[in-house]
Parts: structure tokens; C-alpha cells; sequence
């Protein structure tokens, strides 16, 4: 079979209510030379029977493999990426949804703008109630716009294959699950490339209580963490350095106001 244009990597964990949806929504592409791999990292619910039933109704277009535990996203990436063979390597989550055009416009931006390492979207955020609020990234993020957070939504990007390759895929490291992505580009900018934001909302993230839940204090801890790590790889003016204590300080943040900041910071984006 030849090779498709995109391989679309996908990392599965425990998402069995989910994830058909998400499966379906890249089903639905405007653009179809794609493949889909999934990996499941250890699922204890029915996520990897549902993506096999997938698989056996798609063979050659979704591939499924399998963690014999659970390792993380970092490492379960990585064992998407041995097997992807598209040009252009696209991320989802199992519980998100990609809007019909996403692909096709991600597809279009790369083969026209060589200079662009890869390329993000914005996206919208939604709950069992609907959409309620979206981000709003630089459409070309410089190196100070990592200094509060990473400039781009992870699950929304598409990466070209041989810069995977050059950056040798995400680091393997439990200090950094979580915060795996902000990782990657701090590695891809530090090598001179660069990123760019399709400033349209192709992309849905499902960002529920669950998902607020996921914030634990090891996962700020690792978000500091990366920040000092970065910050150094970008050659970051030290009067910034003040922005790498941020992820602990919201660390000791009570869940109920943390989950009200959060809501309404992207509400007022939204708005």
C-alpha cells in the first residue's frame, strides 16, 4: 500500500465512553489520505476492544497496538510514531473531536509555508452541556511567547515526519508526562524552527470536571520542571524566570476556585 499523506497518532487510555466519537470525527475528514494509529496504554475499560472493532472494520487505514502496562503518553506517542510512515504526523486525543476541514487545512498550510515546522489550531472547549469556551494562541509564536505557557494546543498539531525524526520524538521521562508537548517544542524551537496557529476553532477538546481533575500537584510540579528546562534551552532572559513558579503556586490553588479560574478564564476568551 502507499504511503498516506498523513499518519494520525493517537494515544488511548480508559476512554471507552469517548471514543468512538473521536474515531468517527476523523472519519468524517474532508481529507481521507490518512491512516490512524492508536495505542492503548493500559486501559482497564473497554477502550481497546472498541478500537479494535475499528480496525477490523477499516484494516489498512487504522492500526491498533497495545502497552503491556501503563507507561504514559510520552512513551505511548513514541510507539505511534515507530509505526507512522505519513509525511505529516497529526495528533487526537481519544475523548476530543476534529471538525471536518481540520486535516485538509492543516494539509494545505504545510504544503505551502516550507518554512513552518509544524502547525497548530485554535480549538473549543466543550463538556456533556456543549461548547462553552475556546483559546486564542499567537498565530506565530515567538520564543517569549513561551514564557506563561506553551503557545500551542498539542492535540491540534500537525508535525512534519522528519522533524519528529531530527528531535528524536518525545523524551521518555516520567518528570515530563503531562507536560510532554511543551517539551517538544521547546526542542524543535531550540533547533531553529518554528511553529504557526491557524487562527480558526477546528478542533473540540473535552474539557470537563474529569479533565480539571487531571491537574494533579505531580503534574505542576513536572510543568515547573519544564519550564526551567526550556526556559534555558531558549536562552529566556532571567528576569522571566519568575513565570517557572507559576504551575507550583496554582499547585496549592483549592480545586473549587482552580476549576472557577479555569472556566472563566476561557469564557472570557471565548467571548
Amino acid at each position: 500500500m502507499c504511503k498516506p499523506k498523513v499518519s494520525i497518532i493517537m494515544g488511548i487510555y480508559n476512554c471507552e465512553k469517548y471514543l468512538s466519537e473521536s474515531i468517527d470525527s476523523i472519519l468524517h475528514q474532508t481529507f481521507e489520505d490518512w491512516n490512524l494509529i492508536m495505542c492503548d496504554d493500559g486501559s482497564m475499560d473497554r477502550t481497546y476492544n472498541i478500537a479494535r472493532d475499528y480496525m477490523e472494520k477499516y484494516p489498512g487505514k487504522i492500526v491498533v497496538i497495545k502497552n503491556k502496562k501503563n507507561m504514559g503518553l510520552n512513551f505511548t506517542l513514541n510507539k505511534c510514531l515507530e509505526i507512522a510512515d505519513g509525511k505529516y504526523i497529526a495528533r487526537q486525543d481519544g475523548d476530543d473531536i476534529s471538525e471536518p476541514t481540520r486535516l485538509e487545512k492543516e494539509v494545505s498550510f504545510l504544503d505551502t509555508n516550507i518554512e513552518f515546522a509544524f502547525v497548530g489550531t485554535d480549538m473549543t472547549f466543550f463538556d456533556s452541556e456543549g461548547g462553552w469556551g475556546c483559546t486564542n494562541v499567537s498565530q506565530t509564536p515567538k520564543n517569549s511567547n513561551f514564557i506563561k505557557g506553551t503557545p500551542f494546543c498539542h492535540a491540534t498539531t500537525m508535525v512534519r515526519k522528519e522533524i519528529f525524526d531530527e528531535v528524536e520524538g518525545y523524551t521518555i521521562d516520567s518528570k515530563l508526562l503531562r507536560v510532554e508537548d511543551y517539551h517538544l517544542w521547546f526542542k524543535i524551537y531550540s533547533k531553529g524552527y518554528k511553529g504557526y496557529n491557524i487562527k480558526e476553532n477546528l478542533y473540540k477538546m473535552r474539557d470537563d470536571r474529569d479533565a480539571t481533575n487531571r491537574k494533579t500537584f505531580k503534574n505542576r510540579i513536572n510543568e515547573t520542571r519544564v519550564k526551567w528546562i526550556g526556559f534555558r534551552m531558549l536562552n529566556i532572559p532571567y528576569k522571566n524566570y519568575i513565570f517557572v513558579l507559576r504551575p507550583f503556586i496554582l499547585a496549592f490553588v483549592p480545586s473549587k476556585l482552580y476549576e472557577f479560574l479555569h472556566r472563566n478564564k476561557k469564557k472570557a476568551t471565548h467571548a
